[in-house]
This record gives C-alpha cells, sequence and structure tokens, in this order.
C-alpha cells in the first residue's frame, strides 16, 4: 500500500472517532442539562415555599390587601412580591404621618422609594400637616409624575400647604379629601387643577356651597364627584354648566341634608348625562324628586335612595314605569315602602342588583314577587323584621342570583340557610 492510501486510511479513522467522541459528549451534555434541571427543581417544602416560579403563581391567589402581609413573611418573598407592580393593582401606599413623622431622612426616603418599586399610583396621607408636605416634596421628588391619586385623611393642612402639594403632583387626576377642616373654599379655588376627573369631599366643615361653584368653574373634565356637606343648599346645586354636561357621569350627594326637590331640579337640568346618581341620606327629597329624575335622566343605570325616608311607593312605581335602563337601586332605610312597592318593581326586567335593607314594612308577598325577578343577580334583606321562613323559601326560584344577603333577619335559621345552599349552590348567601 502507499504511502498515500495510508494516510487516507488514517485520516478517515481519526474523522470517525472524533464523530463518534462528539455524539457521545453531546449526549452526555444533555444528560448533564437534564440532571441539573431536576435536581434544580424544589423536592421540599421548604425548597418550595422559596421557588420563584411557584410564587410566582401562589402570589396570585390573594387579593393585593392580602399580599402586602404575605410581604412581611421573608425577604425572599418581599423580593419577589416587589419585583412585580402588577401584584399591588388597585392599592395606595397609606402614611400615617403622626408616625412617620419622627423617623429619619433615611427611613422617609426609602419609604417613598418603595412606592415606585412597587408600582404604587395612589398615596393616601394620613393626619398630615404643612409640614409634612414640605418633606413630601423633599424626598419624592419622583412622586411629581407617579402619583396619579391622593387620598387626605384627617389631616390639618392649610389652604396654602394643599396649593403646595397640588403644584407637586403634576399628573394627579384623582383627589380625595376626608375630615379637612383647616381647608377652606378659598382654598379649593386656589388649587383644583383642570386635570382632575374625579373628586371626592366629605366631613370637612368649611366645604359647602361655594366648593361646588370652584368644581364647576374648575374642573372642566370632572367624570365623577361625590360630596358629603351637610349644609350644602338647593343653591349650589345650580352652579353645574356646560362644562360638565358631557362628561359628568356619576354623582354621589350623601347627607345633603338641606337638599330639597328644587336642588335636584337644578342637577337633571345641567347633567342629563348621568349613569349613577347617589341621594343616600338626603332626608328631605320626595317622591316628586323621584319623578323628576325618571323624565329627564334617560341614561341612569344604578340609583341610590337610601336614608330617604319620605320615598313612597308612588316612586317605585315610577322608577318601574319609566327608568327602563335602572340596573341598580339602593332602597335601604327606606322605612315607607311596602310591598306593593316592591310589586312594581318586579316587572323590571333590567334590574340586576336591589338593596332592600332595614326596610321594615316588607313583608313575604314582596318576597314572593321579586321571586319572580330572573334578572336579579344580588339581593339584600338584611335586617327585614316582617319576613318569615316560608316568604324566604320562596328565593329558591331566583336561579340565576349570585348574592343574598340576609343578616339580622329574624326569620331564619340554620335549616333554612341549608336549604337555600342546597337550592341556590351558585349563590354566595351572607348569613
Amino acid at each position: 500500500m502507499s504511502g498515500q492510501g495510508v494516510v487516507e486510511r488514517a485520516s478517515a479513522e481519526l474523522s470517525k472517532r472524533i464523530n463518534g467522541l462528539s455524539l457521545r459528549v453531546g449526549k452526555q451534555h444533555r444528560n448533564l442539562r437534564k440532571a441539573v434541571y431536576i435536581t434544580s427543581r424544589p423536592v421540599t417544602w421548604n425548597e418550595l415555599l422559596i421557588d420563584e416560579e411557584f410564587l410566582n403563581n401562589f402570589f396570585w391567589y390573594f387579593t393585593p390587601l392580602e399580599r402586602s402581609n404575605l410581604a412581611r413573611v421573608c425577604t425572599r418573598w418581599k423580593d419577589l412580591l416587589y419585583r412585580n407592580p402588577n401584584f399591588w393593582a388597585g392599592l395606595a401606599l397609606c402614611i400615617n404621618y403622626k408616625q412617620f413623622r419622627q423617623s429619619t431622612t433615611y427611613e422617609k426616603a426609602k419609604l417613598y422609594a418603595s412606592f415606585i418599586k412597587r408600582g404604587f399610583y395612589s398615596l393616601g396621607m394620613i393626619g398630615a400637616k404643612d409640614e409634612d408636605v414640605t418633606d413630601l416634596i423633599n424626598y419624592f421628588p419622583l412622586g411629581s409624575k407617579h402619583v396619579h391619586s391622593l387620598i387626605l385623611r384627617w389631616c390639618g393642612i392649610s389652604d396654602r400647604g394643599l396649593e403646595n402639594l397640588i403644584d407637586h403632583l403634576q399628573v394627579l387626576y384623582e383627589l380625595e379629601i376626608f375630615c379637612c377642616n383647616d381647608l377652606s373654599e378659598g382654598g379649593l379655588w386656589a388649587c383644583l387643577s383642570p386635570k382632575i376627573v374625579s373628586l371626592k369631599l366629605a366631613d370637612c366643615i368649611n366645604i359647602s356651597d361655594e366648593a361646588v361653584g370652584a368644581v364647576a368653574q374648575l374642573l372642566p373634565s370632572l367624570c365623577e364627584f361625590s360630596l358629603q356637606a351637610y349644609h350644602l343648599t338647593d343653591a349650589a346645586l345650580g352652579y353645574f354648566t356646560s362644562k360638565q354636561r358631557d362628561c359628568l357621569n356619576i354623582l354621589k350627594l350623601h347627607s345633603c341634608w338641606e337638599i330639597t326637590n328644587d336642588g335636584i331640579r337644578n342637577v337633571v337640568e345641567s347633567l342629563p348625562n348621568l349613569t349613577i346618581l347617589s341621594l343616600s341620606g338626603c332626608t328631605k327629597i320626595s317622591d316628586d324628586a323621584i319623578e323628576i329624575i325618571s323624565e329627564s335622566l334617560k341614561k341612569l343605570r344604578s340609583l341610590d335612595l337610601s336614608w330617604c325616608p319620605r320615598i313612597t311607593d308612588l316612586a317605585l312605581e315610577v322608577i318601574a314605569c319609566d327608568m327602563t335602563a335602572l340596573q341598580q337601586l339602593s332602597l335601604d332605610r327606606c322605612v315607607n315602602i311596602t310591598d306593593i312597592g316592591v310589586g312594581y318593581l318586579s316587572t323590571m326586567p333590567t334590574l340586576k342588583v336591589l338593596f332592600l335593607r332595614w326596610c321594615s314594612q316588607l313583608r313575604d308577598n314582596g318576597v314572593h314577587h321579586l321571586s319572580t325577578m330572573q334578572s336579579l343577580q344580588v339581593l339584600s334583606l338584611a335586617g327585614c323584621p316582617l319576613l318569615t321562613m316560608g316568604g324566604l323559601c320562596s328565593l329558591t326560584q331566583m336561579k340565576n342570583l349570585r348574592e343574598l344577603e340576609l343578616t339580622n333577619c329574624p326569620a331564619t335559621t340554620s335549616e333554612l340557610y341549608q336549604y337555600l345552599h342546597e337550592q341556590l349552590p351558585q349563590c354566595l348567601i351572607i348569613e
């Protein structure tokens, strides 16, 4: 054999051996990766409870509020929870400034940094004063671009302090002020930003008619307005203009004791596009106000008449006949409605949510009317003293019911609850 042939044969044999070695090495490498993968999976409870893949799925079984407690379990859980802003959607970071005021500069900066890290957009300030506003501006400069919603509760902030705070929060569009008695209506005139689309004012002793004037003039894009002011008069409800006509669709007036039917007329003439209206605790309105509402608010989807003692069955007849788009109705503590009025409501094919808590004249006949409402999904009869077990048993005909509240009903027994659970397995029964 020539020298060239020997070289060729040797080269071929060497190539074959190299290829075989490559195949064996590749197979061993795949097996090694598989072994590493298998051994990296958690095999004990302790390993499982720190496994990132497991925890990222596990945390979704809890509400955002519950996750705030889970973040305290250990550093590992805290790090994973803080890493995903979606875990905190819908929560506000609430700071009690009576305690926080004593914190060091480092602690303040650290807490404000966690606001950004956890993806919060809503900030709650409890018991804050002007000095706390100054600290927030100094230690939380990023708040100017990250705080979309501000909640002030029991604060001693002055008009000037509020103005400085809102000037700092440049992207603020939701504002809630509760029990801040150092603020005046002049402060609202000075600080309300046209960017605000949701405003809630409650239990501020210096807030009355002029506050509504400020809102009407300064907030052209307002979509939701909630107001609790005991001394608000009918004149205040005449301040709304064409600026809010198209955009303002949620109006909630709570415990406005001086508002009468004339005030309601002012509202519906200025705001015909309301879809949600609450008059809870407006004790002077009567059936005539409901007739005014039914004539003008054709887009109304939700109406709250709780704690309105002058509402009678005549109002319910008007609601049933004219409010054809209504889906939710609250009549808690309307002590003058009877089975006759509830009978009118039972003819409404669109009604999905009905609250009749502590309606003291409601009897079994009214419940029999309700049992024919196949559209109803949520019903509360809590505290109705005249209902019997027989009347409540008729509720089993409501196969589309998803939530039923029967707390403080004298006729309820453990046997009744068991029967209702059996007949309405898809319904949450609040005992």
